[in-house]
């Protein structure tokens, strides 16, 4: 376990206001290559937001890490979700038409893009 004393992703957005391109495409893909590694393992996080990632520090560049991951499953190749989860804000188009696999965790990053 690790103190993350930098708070949530949520707040530093509010705090800042405004992202560059380039600043939002670096956050981004931290993000994605988080998924990328739940997912190399067989992990569905279904519940990403921006809420759901904390900073390190309070450093402009901490290291980002996921957290809350209550509604996590872990998953085969092939599988088919039909259990409707997430936040409504965040939540993919699958999810409520009750079929799904880890590509939902992809929909809730692009989704979490237009915040920036």
């Amino acid at each position: 376990m690790e103190l993350c004393a930098g708070g949530e992703l949520f707040d530093r957005i509010i705090a800042k206001g405004h992202y560059t391109e380039r600043a939002a495409a670096s956050l981004l893909r931290t993000i994605v290559q988080i998924v990328h590694t739940c997912h190399s393992m067989g992990v569905m996080h279904r519940d990403l937001k921006p809420e759901n990632f904390l900073l390190l520090n309070k450093d402009e560049n901490s290291p980002l890490k996921a957290t809350d991951f209550g509604l996590s499953v872990f998953f085969k190749q092939g599988d088919v979700f039909k259990d409707i989860v997430g936040s409504a804000y965040y939540i993919a188009p699958e999810v409520l038409k009750r079929r799904y696999g880890p590509e939902v965790d992809i929909w809730s990053d692009l989704f979490a893009y237009v915040i920036f």
